[in-house]
């Protein structure tokens, strides 16, 4: 028998959905079956599957104990590196600068060392986080940035906050601006790019058509806005009107300016004589612009944040020299 009391960031959820979470091991057969014979009880009564839990709601499971998985005694997350460029915190939310270099999530190559295993391992110093008496939620990162493109990244501390930052973020509520160095001078100061954008899985890479050229095609929008140039290389800030994979570095090579430094998308004879082995890329700004209400973050909205020193950006004649 297990008795659990529903807490703060697992508040909302079904009861089938808790339970799932709550014990990996336990058959869903099994758990249906059990709470419909009320061996499953919610505040000691009968439940359904489709109750929503509240907190202090106590869940009573009288199922077998080897179906009920205890919480690990370690965590992987303790073996990430304890290095963060924090810019703003509260008790919801973190601001972070992504170094580049750094993988937002795991991936099949590296599991331990990540920007989100190290916000859970500064929380569990600091803590804020508990993952033994948390049964569903952990923190998590709202938006995320390729590997080897640096700036701001949002991780949500508390289960409401996440919710309400997904939304924002799905409702363009949150504005993120990039700066980047293409090769060459753009047509014009300032435009909107429209394009469609294919991804191919397979090589991780996507290319830009003109029209749609199949069903999975997603329409892209990328405006931006000239800042420098000297001829040979231009310093742009990138506001995304869509966020597709890899849609700056693919959209601006498409029309014949690709990112200084960029492996994938650029030209490499070009980047060699820069001597870069990193792409010029970084989500610099980030501001709050709610229009309709956010609870807890309320206290946001209106706020801007930035990364002053960019490298690139600091750097812009003499990587322009590079080239002359």
């Amino acid at each position: 028998m297990k008795r659990c009391v529903i807490e703060t960031n697992d508040a909302g959820q079904r009861l089938d959905k808790y339970l799932t979470k709550r014990f990996p091991n336990l058959p869903q057969s099994l758990m249906y079956k059990s709470i419909r014979t009320k061996n499953i009880k919610v505040n000691r009564k009968r439940a359904d599957i489709s109750t929503r839990l509240n907190v202090g709601d106590v869940i009573d499971v009288y199922v077998d104990d080897t179906f009920l998985k205890e919480a690990p005694t370690h965590y992987d997350f303790l073996s990430a590196s304890k290095q963060l460029d924090i810019l703003y915190e509260d008790e919801n939310v973190l601001l972070l600068n992504k170094k580049v270099g750094l993988l937002s999530h795991p991936d099949d190559r590296e599991y331990v060392d990540t920007l989100i295993t190290r916000v859970k391992r500064y929380l569990y110093d600091k803590g804020e986080y508990r993952p033994q008496d948390e049964s569903s939620f952990t923190p998590a990162l709202v938006n995320r940035i390729d590997r080897n493109t640096g700036g701001i990244v949002i991780a949500a501390k508390s289960a409401e906050a996440l919710r309400i930052l997904n939304q924002k973020l799905k409702d363009r509520e949150i504005s993120k601006r990039y700066l980047c160095v293409v090769h060459g001078v753009m047509p014009q100061t300032h435009a909107l790019l429209e394009g469609w954008l294919e991804k191919d899985e397979r090589k991780n890479k996507v290319r830009i058509y003109k029209t749609k050229s199949s069903p999975t095609a997603k329409e892209i929008r990328t405006a931006y806005r000239v800042l420098r140039t000297n001829g040979k290389l231009s310093l742009l800030e990138i506001e995304l009107l869509t966020g597709r994979t890899h849609q700056i570095r693919a959209h601006l090579a498409s029309v014949g300016h690709p990112l200084l430094g960029d492996g994938k998308y650029g030209t490499n004879a070009l980047n060699k004589q820069s001597g870069l082995k990193k792409q010029c890329l970084c989500s610099y700004r980030l501001e709050f612009r709610f229009s309709t209400d956010a609870g807890i973050l309320n206290h946001l909205n209106g706020r801007v944040f930035t990364i002053d020193d960019v490298w690139f950006a600091r750097d812009f004649d003499t990587l322009a020299a590079a080239l002359s």
